[in-house]
């Protein structure tokens, strides 16, 4: 940037006006490092402040003028830094998941360092600049259409569909003016709470293409937007099989007329149907850009035409010919007549008339889908919808009234049947007031015009019957056309957000507007295996169940999205209520079973179904929805209720802080510990981190310890606390990990079983950790694995240096080889899922609790938590106990029914009689020979007093303190022969750990603990409650 400006004026915007100066003045300078200009205070005063603007000696077109202003208002500094950039729009658009990485704002690090500063603000200058010019080029030509073109007239013209030509009249007929009248309002009440809704979503920020099923999904995530696109999709094909079903009845009717049959009545329907869509499939293929703009021309020039000819038909007084079809303009009889119900034939029910019309109320989605087209549908999806909602209603209302009181429901449509004089004797119906006779075809009930009789009366009543003919093309076609081009892009849009397997092949799109036209296919081939079958009413039951689905859920979206009150919520459009959501989603479900009830349990499976898919699988996709604020808001709630619980015995649950370092180095402690905690207690796995390894630590390693956790299916949380040492650092989680009432109570180790290698600072370390533990009133279990516990040792950027790594487990072949990256090691860590002892079936094999001490019930508590588990269902617990030989028949009785009062299913006690006994000689001579290198026998002392010594080295095992703890170290060591003697084909072990005493040297206890547990050929836990009780026989 620097020195890219000569040859260029600048212009420098001042309070006082424009002064116009040249790169040479000396009192502009520029800042080759930054491209920038200041001034100096000779020449401008304090308070002006300079706004600069480029321009070349040969005037550049205004385009590149305007651009260059852009650029530096792109660059502009705020006052605090020559970095912190002040708020621009920008900034904000790479907000979603995809643009991840590519923010063009400092991180806090950046703003921190003083060193690079201006080589980083002038990298992110550029930076900005390049994604603002790569951002307007990348992204779509802005929309085309406004409120009134892009979504009132495309809703309205396909509302006023087949049923407003086709079936209107038969449903006034059947329900009379008045029930037709609520059906009308009912439905636009539906429609008016669902656009009310649809609104509000739209307006919570940008919408993309994909239309409603993309409102819903980003609203209610994955699980439920999944099941709305599959079912979204399928609705608008079966509305262009119904548009084109219609289509195809004009056509027969008007080949019947001219004597024009191919086949019969029901096949005529089915061969045009198929070709109709064939011809709309190649349109569609085609491309046609002016398909959209055809909506506007056909809605002004054909519906006006057909209204104007409708209602100017309905006043010219009818003739003969029209009277003895039943149209007699508008009387008041008439009228009166009418305004009752008639139910005739099998489909003669409330029900059917309402499920009949409700369709022609689903084209008030079409402006949704097509929100990628719109200039502006915040403002154009409210505004259009619900103008489309009064016309249309108005419209229904006005043509239902005018055709209930001109044509009877009888007529003959025979001239003859006219009445000649006063005489109406034996006269049947309406018409005898009116001077015909139809008490014949009444009778036989063969009457072939009417209302009940022929669809085609609004045809008839019009002054130009080709002209309403015309209409009904129109609508027909246009409104097929248009969800035959919606259904794919949704279909589409839902293969890229790629929930379900198997349909990524139709996500394709070719040309440069993206046309989808493997899901065109697709659903062309639906849409003809719907119009086989040949009837309208049918496939109209089958639309309004699916599209009363939908709208459900984008009702039931806009009120979880604010009864959640996620602070993401902030809908531009005001003008809708939660509870008038909810109303919507209870109505529609309602409404679904009181259509077609079979239907809607089926909708209702495929839907459960499609969501237990997803919601198993759990894909990727992060949308921010209102589930999950839902979650947070459930999970804040209750965590706060919690606080106010008190503890019970009846209520503990292990709640275990487990000291893993990375997860995925330590997979044994971590499945050993989701065995009895998963879905049941907390469990928090703590990776201390040391300050010196803090800066060499990948950024990533949370979120890469966290997505381990959730492919191996851990319920866990993951925290990185930074420490000098792991004591300090286990010591600090223990006191702040977890919240409220949700806070650990259990710590888990790892063993140390490298210990006599190890520095005798990082024993004493450990065994410090251990007398926190006790301090803090935690309980404690430590894990012993035969072959130790870490798996990627040869990882050296992952080895965590308060857990010294145990010896590898694989041999020298499995090193990383020298020249992979850490990124390559980084890939196999996450994906290489290693199963570990507690992954298998224990089958038949047996779980030996070694009950040496009386903890609170820990120890037994943990065994049957894990005998809960799929795994251990079959394993069994045998309790081992220490007694004496002369009672040992009463100690065991005494221990059953102590564990049958604990209600716990352990009915193999064992007392153990002779762990007094002496160890054998050569156990012994291991265990001196593990603490040799911490003795300090009498002779090195030097005079040290026990205190210093103590002091100086509180590892260091004296001479009298040998002695004075040689019994007790006698015992473990005895203990540890009958551990290998009793338990040598047990699946896992437990011990209690003995309580450290505090003149106890740590190089002592932590051989203690090696000596109870070395030699087992299965896991091992040391285990110890923190001696208040865990298991009670009471209830109360």
């Amino acid at each position: 940037m620097g020195g890219g400006w000569r040859g260029e004026r600048v212009t420098v915007l001042l309070d006082g006006g424009d002064q116009l100066v040249t790169p040479g003045d000396p009192w502009i300078q520029q800042d080759a490092q930054m491209g920038q200009f200041t001034s100096r205070p000779d020449k401008l005063s304090s308070d002006a402040r300079p706004r600069v603007r480029f321009s070349s000696d040969e005037e550049a077109p205004r385009s590149d003028l305007q651009r260059r202003d852009s650029q530096v208002e792109l660059r502009r500094a705020s006052i605090y830094s020559v970095l912190d950039l002040v708020p621009q729009q920008e900034l904000y658009s790479c907000t979603l998941p995809r643009h991840k990485g590519a923010t063009a704002r400092p991180t806090l690090d950046e703003l921190r360092r003083e060193a690079g500063v201006m080589e980083a603000a002038n990298s992110h200058s550029l930076s900005v600049t390049e994604q603002h010019e790569g951002t307007h080029g990348r992204h779509k030509a802005p929309g085309r259409f406004g409120w009134m073109t892009g979504v009132m007239f495309r809703c309205m013209l396909n509302m006023w569909g087949v049923i407003l030509l086709l079936r209107l009249s038969w449903i006034t007929s059947q329900a009379g003016i008045l029930l037709t009248w609520f059906i009308i309002l009912l439905s636009a009440a539906v429609t008016s709470v669902t656009a009310l809704s649809i609104s509000a979503i739209a307006t919570n920020g940008r919408a993309s293409s994909g239309g409603a099923y993309f409102m819903i999904s980003r609203s209610l995530g994955p699980e439920i937007g999944g099941p709305v696109g599959m079912i979204f999709s399928f609705a608008n094909t079966l509305a262009c099989v119904l548009s084109v079903v219609g289509f195809a009845e004009v056509v027969r009717d008007l080949m019947q007329e001219f004597g024009a049959v191919m086949v019969d009545s029901i096949n005529d329907i089915r061969i045009v149907g198929v070709v109709t869509v064939t011809v709309l499939l190649l349109f569609s293929l085609a491309g046609m850009k002016w398909a959209s703009k055809a909506h506007i021309l056909l809605f002004v020039c054909v519906y006006s035409i057909s209204f104007a000819n409708y209602f100017v038909g309905s006043f010219i007084p009818p003739s003969p010919e029209k009277q003895a079809q039943g149209i007699f303009g508008y009387r008041s009889d008439v009228f009166v007549s009418n305004l009752k119900p008639d139910w005739r034939g099998a489909e003669g029910t409330f029900v059917q008339m309402f499920a009949l019309f409700f369709p022609s109320t689903i084209g008030i989605l079409c402006g949704v889908n097509i929100c990628g087209d719109l200039k502006d549908p915040a403002t154009a999806i409210p505004k259009g919808s619900l103008m489309a909602i009064f016309w249309t209603t108005i419209t229904f209302l006005a043509i239902s009234g005018s055709i209930g009181s001109c044509v009877i429901r009888d007529a003959s449509g025979n001239i003859s049947d006219i009445l000649t004089g006063n005489i109406t004797e034996g006269c049947v119906g309406l018409g005898c007031g009116l001077g015909w006779n139809f008490t014949q075809c009444i009778e036989s009930q063969s009457c072939g015009f009417g209302l009940a009789n022929d669809l085609k009366v609004p045809g008839q009543v019009v002054g130009f019957s080709y002209l309403n003919t015309a209409g009904v093309f129109v609508a027909s076609l246009s409104s097929a056309f248009g969800f035959l081009t919606s259904a794919p892009k949704i279909f589409q849009c839902l293969c890229r957000d790629n929930l379900y397997p198997y349909i990524g092949f139709f996500a394709k799109g070719y040309g440069k507007n993206d046309e989808p036209l493997r899901a065109y296919i697709l659903c062309y081939l639906i849409a003809v295996a719907f119009i086989l079958i040949g009837e309208l009413n049918s496939i109209a039951a089958l639309i309004s169940n699916f599209f009363l689905c939908s709208f459900c859920l984008i009702n039931f979206s806009c009120f979880h999205a604010s009864i959640t009150n996620s602070p993401g919520w902030r809908p531009s459009f005001h003008y809708y209520s939660k509870w008038t959501a909810l109303f919507g989603a209870v109505i529609s479900v309602f409404l679904m079973f009181l259509f077609t009830w079979w239907a809607a349990l089926v909708t209702c499976c495929m839907i459960l179904f499609l969501f237990g898919y997803v919601n198993y699988n759990k894909p990727k996709v992060n949308w921010g929805s209102s589930v999950q604020a839902g979650i947070y808001n459930m999970a804040l709630s209750y965590s706060i209720s919690l606080s106010a619980v008190e503890d019970h015995v009846k209520n503990f649950r292990p709640q275990c802080l487990v000291l893993t370092g990375p997860p995925n180095q330590r997979p044994a402690l971590v499945d050993f510990v989701g065995s009895f905690t998963k879905n049941i207690s907390l469990m928090i796995c703590g990776d201390i981190i040391m300050e010196q390894e803090k800066q060499t630590m990948p950024q990533e390693a949370a979120e890469r310890s966290m997505r381990w956790m959730n492919e191996r299916k851990v319920c866990s949380f993951y925290t990185a606390f930074s420490a000098d040492s792991l004591r300090a650092g286990a010591r600090h989680l223990m006191q702040a990990a977890g919240l409220g009432k949700l806070r650990p109570n259990t710590l888990v180790l790892g063993f140390k079983s490298n210990w006599t290698d190890s520095s005798a600072e990082s024993i004493d370390d450990y065994i410090n950790t251990i007398y926190d533990t006790f301090d803090c009133n935690h309980c404690l279990c430590i894990l012993r694995m035969m072959d130790g516990l870490d798996v990627y040792d040869q990882f050296d950027f992952e080895v965590n240096q308060g857990f010294e790594p145990d010896e590898p487990v694989g041999n020298k072949d499995q090193q990383s080889p020298v020249g992979e990256s850490i990124d390559d090691i980084s890939t196999r860590v996450d994906h290489d899922q290693m199963k570990t002892a507690f992954q298998n079936e224990q089958g038949t094999k047996t779980i030996d609790v070694y009950w040496i001490a009386d903890d609170g019930g820990l120890t037994l508590l943990v065994p049957y938590l894990l005998t809960r588990r799929r795994r251990w269902r079959h394993s069994k617990v045998r309790v081992f106990i220490v007694g004496e030989e002369h009672n040992m028949e009463d100690g065991r009785n005494q221990m059953i029914a102590l564990l049958k009062r604990f209600r716990l299913d352990f009915s193999d006690v064992i007392v153990i009689t002779d762990g007094e006994k002496r160890p054998q000689a050569k156990s012994l001579s291991r265990f001196e020979d593990s603490v040799a290198p911490f003795r300090l026998h009498d002779e090195q002392q030097d005079g040290v007093s026990v205190q210093e010594f103590r002091q100086r080295s509180p590892w260091e095992i004296s001479d009298k303190e040998f002695e004075a703890f040689k019994l007790k170290s006698e015992r473990k060591v005895r203990l540890n022969e009958i551990i290998r003697r009793n338990s040598h084909h047990a699946a896992l072990v437990l011990v209690s750990l003995p309580v450290p005493q505090s003149d106890c040297p740590s190089a002592l206890y932590m051989s203690w603990l090696d000596t109870l547990t070395c030699g087992l050929h299965c896991p091992a836990v040391l285990i110890r409650g923190n001696q208040q009780s865990v298991l009670t026989f009471y209830c109360q």
